[in-house]
């Protein structure tokens, strides 16, 4: 590794106990530590929201959480802080680390600062509450009942975006930087245009292929308890510690952390068995990227990965560029059979392989084969740009997502469940979010093709050592934090700037070699 990858562990030294002039770092120290305190507090009411909390608890305990961050933005855009972060710019004798979290909370305390408190609180109970009205919506098939609060949530995010937005920014683009910095409506126009040219004619020719993959024998007569099973093994094979880490359930699974040595991921167990094993696999990719943050940089600004779209890099990386690799199966498949003798006795690791691999247009992104996933995300990007570009009536969503998914991928939800009310992330007020998950893979696919260049990775695989490649990924990646950006990490560890290239020749490779149709 090269010698500017080990600037932590040498920003680690200085940070101890060097003094640095005027002190004033170490005056800002307490109030981040504050702040810390309440963000935790607020994180650990979201899993439990999601999670275990009863179901007539959300209004009143959407109150705390407003209280909280009512407590959070006074503290970060207040005096004292706005004051010590000045004087902290002017400072001489930062290390790496102290410049990346006085950053962090110069860009936090300028987001908050501009937003009236009362407004900010109003959001953040909303957002509290609309989760649950959005889960109540999902469930009932009734878009209508969620609409007038993602409405809401659209004027709030779109109010907040103009407070910050600089002279000439789009709002959109606003929202897309504080997910992924770099990644402007510009660049991510011409990131979508290349998978939309590369990808629709490859899923053409991979469904005219006349190739057929049986899969019925992933689809019921998996017990959730055997399902749970599988899940904790496989998290813990390719490296969440249990001991720093929990695994639960939630509708939607998803990854959070409290800190590195507390992360949290949930999963769920459903008629289709691969679903809940790549689900797991995947969120144990966010949840090793969080456990493998530096200590000295976790419970500060800079503790937690660089960007969404650095993080779904290593979520995909597992899920896919890993775990669905056969030789990522060749050591393990026995265990699945033996978990599930009735339904695996006769299937062989190859035909098990392919059926997880298949090619098959969905309706749900979460379950969506990897090579027609960046197109669901794809969709939801073009949806939000009219959402908050050109104003667009949210009433007409649910035509336009069912329109969308009939010109891309030549199925039509019947429903807003399996249509636009599927993602959670609207009621949660993420828009700008999901490019970050195409990013992810194509981040992803790069890192994969250098890591190929330098070691045996299908060999690695077969043996069960799955411990190299992933301290490899920490080393590169996941101790920095936010010290550096997502596309200044890529180069570090590729040595190239973003290329999506090495996305589409992965997949085009990968499924001209499975459907016998070249690349």
């Amino acid at each position: 590794m090269a010698d500017k990858n080990m600037a932590v562990g040498k920003e680690s030294e200085k940070m101890k106990g060097k003094q640095k002039a005027g002190g004033t770092y170490e005056k800002l120290k307490p109030y981040l530590e504050q702040a810390m305190a309440l963000q935790t507090a607020l994180m650990l009411f979201e899993w439990d929201n999601e999670t275990l909390a009863p179901k007539k608890a959300g209004p009143y305990t959407a109150k705390v959480q407003g209280a909280l961050s009512v407590l959070y933005q006074d503290l970060m855009a207040g005096e004292p802080v706005k004051s010590l972060l000045s004087q902290c710019q002017e400072e001489e004798g930062l290390t790496e680390a102290e410049r990346a979290i006085v950053r962090e909370a110069v860009e936090e305390k300028e987001r908050l600062e501009c937003i009236p408190p009362d407004e900010y609180r109003a959001f953040q109970e909303l957002v509290s509450k609309s989760t649950r009205i959005w889960a109540k919506a999902r469930e009932g098939q009734d878009f209508e009942a969620f609409a007038p609060t993602l409405e809401k949530i659209i004027f709030y995010q779109k109010k907040f975006a103009g407070y910050r937005a600089k002279k000439g920014q789009k709002l959109y683009d606003v929202m897309l930087d504080h997910y992924e910095k770099g990644f402007s409506m510009e660049k991510l126009d011409e990131f979508f245009g290349l998978l939309k040219k590369e990808l629709v004619p490859l899923l053409h020719r991979i469904q005219d292929s006349g190739v057929e993959v049986e899969t019925g024998f992933l689809k019921g007569g998996y017990p959730p308890e055997k399902q749970r099973e599988l899940a904790e093994y496989l998290a813990e094979y390719v490296g969440f510690d249990f001991e720093k880490g929990v695994l639960s359930e939630s509708a939607h699974p998803f990854t959070t952390n409290l800190h590195n040595h507390d992360v949290r991921m949930t999963t769920h167990y459903k008629e289709r068995m691969d679903s809940s094993l790549f689900s797991v696999i995947h969120e144990s990719g966010h949840a090793i990227y969080e456990m493998g943050v530096a200590d000295e940089l976790t419970q500060t600004l800079v503790g937690q990965g660089a960007s969404m779209g650095m993080h779904e890099s290593q979520s995909r990386f597992f899920e896919n560029i890993v775990g669905r690799d056969e030789a990522f199966w060749e050591p393990i498949y026995p265990k699945l059979q033996e978990l599930f003798p009735e339904k695996l006795r006769d299937v062989s690791r190859k035909d098990f392989v392919r059926a997880v691999n298949q090619v098959q247009p969905g309706l749900i992104r979460t379950e969506a084969d990897e090579l027609t996933y960046s197109l669901h995300v794809l969709i939801r990007y073009e949806l939000e740009k009219q959402l908050i570009e050109d104003g667009l009536d949210v009433e007409k969503l649910p035509g336009l997502w069912a329109d969308k998914y009939e010109e891309y991928l030549g199925i039509r939800p019947q429903n807003p469940a399996e249509g636009v009310l599927q993602d959670i992330h609207w009621a949660q007020g993420s828009f700008g979010y999901f490019p970050s998950y195409a990013l992810g893979s194509a981040f992803a696919a790069q890192m994969a093709a250098f890591m190929k260049k330098s070691m045996d990775f299908g060999e690695l695989l077969r043996k069960g050592e799955v411990k190299v490649i992933r301290e490899t990924l920490r080393g590169h990646i996941h101790r920095f934090g936010k010290l550096r950006d997502s596309r200044r990490l890529l180069k570090d560890m590729t040595g190239e700037d973003f290329n999506p290239q090495y996305y589409v020749e992965y997949l085009k490779g990968k499924y001209g070699e499975l459907y016998g149709i070249g690349g």
